[in-house]
Formats: C-alpha cells, sequence, structure tokens
C-alpha cells in the first residue's frame, strides 16, 4: 500500500519526536554514548522497519536523510537578533544543545546565526536536562550558572537550567512549548521565568531590543 502525504507527514512527526524520547532515556551512568547524528540515523531506520518500509532505502541513503537535521532553516529573526545580541551589549553568544558539535557547526553555517561558542551535550557526556549539561555550560565560558542567561523554547529546557541557577530568558515559537497554557507548570513559570518574549514579538530581534532598554 502506498503512502499519501499525510502518512509521510505522521512518519515524519514521529521521526521528529523520537529524538526526544532517545536523549530522555539516556543515562550517563549506564549507556555508551551515543551523538544526535547516530540518534536520528537509527530512529530513522527502525521507523522505516516498523512502518513495513524495510528496505525502501539503501544503508547509504539512510545514513543521508538522516544528515537532513543540519540544512535546518533557523527562526527569521535568528541571526539579526543574535548579531544584535553581540553588538548592543556585547554579549557571547553559545548554543547550549543536544545537538552534537558536528551538527550545531553546520547549522550555525547553514543558518549564518554566528554564534561565539558552540557547546554541545557531547561535549558533557549527557543530554538535557541532566544539570551536568547547564553546569558545564557555565564552566565552558568561565562564568558563575548565575551570570548565564539561559535562552530558550522549552519550559522543561528553563525550569532545569534555573535549578541550576542559571537565569531563564523564554522565547515562544509557534508549536514548540510542551506545556499547555492551562497546565499549572506553564503558569507558575509566569511566576519565575526572568524575562518572557511572546510569540507576537520578533523573537532574537525583540530580546536584544529589550534587554538594551535594561541597560
Amino acid at each position: 500500500e502506498r503512502l499519501g502525504a499525510d502518512d509521510w507527514a505522521r512518519f515524519a512527526r514521529a521521526w521528529g519526536d523520537s529524538y526526544g524520547a532517545s536523549t530522555r532515556a539516556f543515562d550517563p551512568a549506564r549507556d555508551a554514548w551515543k551523538t544526535l547524528d547516530e540518534h536520528h540515523r537509527d530512529n530513522l531506520a527502525a521507523l522505516l522497519r516498523g512502518w513495513g518500509l524495510d528496505g525502501l532505502y539503501t544503508p547509504a541513503e539512510v545514513e543521508s536523510l538522516s544528515m537532513v537535521w543540519h540544512r535546518l532553516r533557523p527562526w527569521p529573526d535568528a541571526s539579526d537578533g543574535l548579531a544584535a545580541l553581540a553588538a548592543g551589549r556585547g554579549l557571547t553568544t553559545a548554543t547550549l544543545s543536544n545537538g552534537n558539535v558536528a551538527l550545531l557547526r553546520d547549522l550555525d553555517d547553514f543558518g549564518s546565526l554566528g554564534f561565539h561558542r558552540l557547546l554541545s551535550a557531547e561535549t558533557f557526556r549527557a543530554y538535557k536536562p541532566n544539570p551536568a549539561t547547564y553546569l558545564g555550560a557555565a564552566r565552558e565560558l568561565g562564568l558563575e550558572p548565575s551570570e548565564v542567561a539561559m535562552v530558550a523554547a522549552h519550559l522543561g529546557d528553563l525550569q532545569a537550567a534555573r535549578s541550576c541557577g542559571l537565569r531563564t530568558i523564554y522565547v515562544e515559537r509557534p508549536q514548540e512549548e510542551a506545556w499547555s497554557e492551562d497546565d499549572e507548570r506553564y503558569q507558575q513559570a509566569r511566576e519565575w521565568v526572568d524575562l518572557w518574549i511572546s510569540e507576537h514579538e520578533d523573537g532574537f530581534v525583540a530580546l536584544a531590543r529589550r534587554l538594551q532598554d535594561l541597560s
């Protein structure tokens, strides 16, 4: 039976969601390290088998398809906003992602983002929300946790960063937040997030402007 466009959309969503399950299940004390690239490849192969599509692609083609994550388009405000953050306040901008270093380097280049530092879970051999990632990032930057602000579109990420002593900046993005607005955790986050950029503002550009206004 041939798959239609809706089927492939569900397949893509399942593939996108699978990496979160893989990283959440990872235990540094128990499991051998796998990069996010490896998770993406292995999860794609497993999904193809689960959907009865094993053999549709060769192993080399599966490997090539799994690298599509290296060519994601950034949010439209990202490049200009990051440049404004660096220019206006002289801030050091850095990633802190579950993506591996090679993935982050390609995304940075592909999107012309211009991050000063590319910090990755790969560096710390632990995935967010493990405290080793947030504390390790502060250490790599030569700063105390309280001198670092975590910027994210996921409140769970910010909650974990806050528990490690980092400041928190929430940038709303369409269809990114796992907590619904009715969720008590979401309502409580309104009280503890240090700076909240709404979806109707201009993302990182608005963040740079808001920080400039605070100076």
